[in-house]
């Protein structure tokens, strides 16, 4: 169980922090931190691209895969 506990540890931290940089690659969509840095400047409302597309799926996948083993470690804290 321990062992368990350990990879999930490292697991959370791994995707912890490759949800970091794909959020932040995001264009900004007007309102709020993302003008203040000229993200607002540039994004036109209503198009996507591949790329931005493909980056929403990543994002959405890692988001979910964070949250799963976050749900596994609480199921696993219970139990232990």
């Amino acid at each position: 169980m321990d062992a368990l506990r350990i990879t999930l540890l490292i697991l959370l931290v791994l995707s912890s922090v490759l949800l970091i940089p794909l959020v932040l690659l995001h264009k900004g969509r007007g309102g709020g931190l993302s003008d203040m840095f000229g993200g607002g400047i540039t994004s036109s409302a209503g198009s996507s691209g591949v790329a931005e597309r493909n980056l929403n799926r990543i994002t959405v996948g890692a988001a979910v895969f964070w949250a799963v083993v976050i749900i596994l470690l609480g199921l696993i804290e219970r139990v232990g």
